[in-house]
């Protein structure tokens, strides 16, 4: 093995150890479990003056949005199929609706971030930067990683903001 060919490696390696870390989050900011966690049920379905969403809203988005990306980067079988933007992303009601979902639903988030993780794992260099043949020619499995840690992030802080209008933050 070269030189060069041992560089490309632990650049991969180092790369996949920083995406993980970028996606569970936590390093410059409180982590999407810190915003969900004890959030009082009686406040999940409530939209604050001069907010268009309640926290089950946003919570379920991440959730939506996320498997979506998760759906999209693992579609050699050609199934994915696009949602309807903006009503297939965002539950029209505020309310969660049973006392089960909020629970369910950051199941499901941790459950499809640990398969996206597994594909970032699975994945080899070429194949973490190389756009998708399903794609418009931007997508990689590197940008949607990068994709879902934005989205995550920008929502998780609405989540914390929103806890703390509603005085449910620490």
């Amino acid at each position: 093995m070269t030189d060069h060919a041992k560089l490309d490696v632990s650049l991969g390696q180092a790369l996949r150890k920083q995406l993980h870390a970028l996606l569970d989050g936590g390093q410059a900011h409180a982590t999407f479990h810190d915003a969900v966690k004890d959030f009082p049920a009686h406040l999940r379905g409530t939209v604050p003056d001069n907010l268009p969403y309640s926290a089950w809203q946003i919570l379920e988005h991440i959730r939506i949005a996320q498997r979506d990306i998760l759906d999209f980067s693992d579609n050699a079988d050609g199934s994915y199929k696009a949602r309807k933007w903006p009503e297939a992303y965002w539950p029209a009601n505020p309310q969660p609706p049973d006392a089960d979902s909020w629970e369910q639903s950051i199941h499901y988030v941790r459950e499809d971030r640990r398969a996206f993780e597994k594909l970032l794992k699975a994945a080899n260099d070429k194949e973490l930067t190389t756009p998708f043949p399903w794609g418009d020619g931007h997508q990689s499995l590197l940008r949607e990683a990068f994709l879902i840690a934005d989205h995550d992030a920008y929502h998780t802080g609405e989540l914390i903001v929103l806890r703390r209008l509603l005085g449910a933050w620490k």
